[in-house]
């Protein structure tokens, strides 16, 4: 009896697999993997873009001028949704002061073509954040299943053998039941940082998205402005924003 316990365990219960339960730990493995891969490079990109988008906004509600923003965007580029959503803000401003509306896209007042342009980058910006979390949303749901349908095809098999070969002890029938249990215990394991990694990462990207909504409507007045701070006048009067076409922000899509 102690003999057959110690034979009991993680690599008794692979090797004692077929195709099918073999099949399933491989499938568990990758969504581990999986998972842990997109848990760690969202966390440093959302590390990363928090540290570059305060830095940035301390520098804008600081400037003098939206001239000494586009020229900090020019000399550092667009690293961050703060400064990209301000460097195609400016852009926008500036192309349709210089060639009005000439294209459908362009259609309306500068300022709705600023209010539309902004729309279009916030939505980049949101998909951008919610990239691969779908991925880690499937890992949760669907590992405990994968694990419980192991664990199931591992206790048919058991029983078969156990009926087969007519021991019909409790400890001939313990033993491999119990180790059936493992696949359960694998896919909770899968689906649990999965999950944490998941809600973790929704809620930041959705304190994010919050602070560029809010950001976005301040924005447009400033950029709608296209003023210095403290110039009189209204905004129909004002020339626009210098140097805002040398800025290296990334293309937004129709």
């Amino acid at each position: 009896m102690n003999a057959d316990a110690a034979n009991l365990g993680f690599g008794h219960f692979i090797g004692q697999s077929d195709a099918v339960g073999k099949t399933l730990l491989v499938i568990l493995i990758v969504m581990s993997i999986a998972s842990w891969a997109i848990i760690a490079i969202k966390g440093a990109s959302l590390l990363a873009r928090k540290g570059r988008s305060n830095s940035f906004l301390n520098f804008f509600w600081n400037a003098t001028s939206l001239d000494a923003v586009a020229g900090e965007i020019s000399t550092h580029g667009a690293r961050d949704p703060f400064s990209h959503l301000t460097a195609h803000a400016m852009q926008a401003q500036a192309h349709h002061a210089k060639y009005g509306a000439a294209k459908l896209e362009e259609a309306g007042t500068s300022s709705e073509f600023v209010t539309r342009t902004i729309k279009k980058v916030l939505d980049e910006e949101t998909t951008r954040l919610e990239n691969g979390l779908a991925v880690l949303a499937t890992v949760g749901a669907n590992a405990p299943f994968v694990g419980l349908f192991g664990t199931v095809w591992g206790v048919y098999h058991a029983l078969v053998a156990i009926g087969m070969s007519g021991a019909g002890a409790l400890d001939k029938v313990a033993g491999p039941v119990g180790e059936a249990l493992i696949m359960t215990g694998l896919g909770l394991a899968v689906a649990v940082p999965a999950v944490m990694g998941y809600n973790w990462l929704t809620r930041s990207n959705r304190v994010m998205a919050a602070k560029l909504d809010a950001f976005a409507y301040e924005l447009h007045t400033f950029v709608s402005m296209g003023q210095a701070l403290g110039h009189g006048g209204s905004a129909s009067e004002t020339a626009p924003i210098a140097n805002v076409r040398a800025i290296p922000a990334r293309p937004v899509s129709a």
